[in-house]
């Protein structure tokens, strides 16, 4: 038996706009603990590490461990029929296999999805040695990657004790935005030595701006050409973490 309620229609919805980036159809591990799903983007450029404990859901049952593939984009078309405060209740029927989803405001509605079958591949956490850690609002990131993508569609994030760089080259344009520690935008910088690594903004810029509507302060770890880790703070314990690998420049 799965079921868990919600009483914040939006922070279900942005959650599931910010999975729909990388994922159409998301495997979900069901566990007496937590809701949680690790998944690649078709393409393995990037990576979703979303978990969120009981604690966040009004309530949340779970009587045995299993799995739950649904269609993202689908369920988000039915979140987005609920306003703020309403509360949302998904319940797995065991008989008929359908996800079941209820919203409960000024009236009800009911609605009925089918389930997917569930994917049997186990994504690893990757093991990736991280020489940079910034710690920054998820609005100066947002505004930083939105001046890169007026002159580029990638660009080159360096970081060295002191601030924390964004370097966009075009055709015809360049752009340079410039994060110092300490600042409103960049809160706290550590690096074990200078790094500089390039990526795809067609992503990079896809994460930040859905994942910024469930968390205002996010943790950036990279290395020099290894992948960015973005983990975008959360309440409760919640998680939600992207990687993405880094754009390989050819001289």
């Amino acid at each position: 038996m799965f079921k868990l309620k919600v009483s914040d229609a939006k922070l279900l919805r942005d959650m599931a706009t910010a999975i729909s980036i990388l994922v159409d159809e998301a495997t979900f591990q069901i566990t007496p603990e937590a809701l949680k799903l690790r998944a690649m983007d078709p393409s393995r450029v990037a990576m979703v590490d979303f978990e969120w404990p009981k604690t966040v859901f009004d309530e949340y049952v779970c009587t045995e461990p299993s799995k739950m593939c649904i269609n993202i984009g689908e369920l988000l078309k039915l979140l987005k029929r609920a306003g703020k405060d309403e509360i949302i209740e998904l319940a797995l029927d065991e008989k008929t296999g359908r996800l079941q989803l209820k919203i409960t405001g000024k009236y009800t509605r009911n609605f009925t999805m089918p389930t997917l079958e569930a994917s049997e591949e186990e994504v690893p956490t990757p093991k990736i040695p991280f020489n940079i850690r910034a710690k920054a609002t998820t609005d100066g990131l947002r505004q930083a990657v939105e001046d890169a993508e007026l002159v580029s569609d990638h660009v080159r994030i360096e970081a060295d004790n002191e601030k924390l760089v964004f370097q966009a080259t075009g055709d015809l344009m360049g752009a340079t935005i410039e994060l110092k520690k300490g600042s409103d935008a960049l809160l706290d910088l550590e690096a074990k030595e200078a790094s500089k690594a390039t990526f795809s903004l067609s992503y990079l810029s896809e994460i930040i701006k859905a994942a910024s509507a469930t968390s205002d302060i996010a943790t950036i770890e990279f290395s020099t050409d290894m992948p960015i880790k973005i983990d975008f703070q959360q309440a409760k314990e919640g998680k939600l973490t992207f990687y993405l690998a880094p754009r390989i420049e050819t001289p």
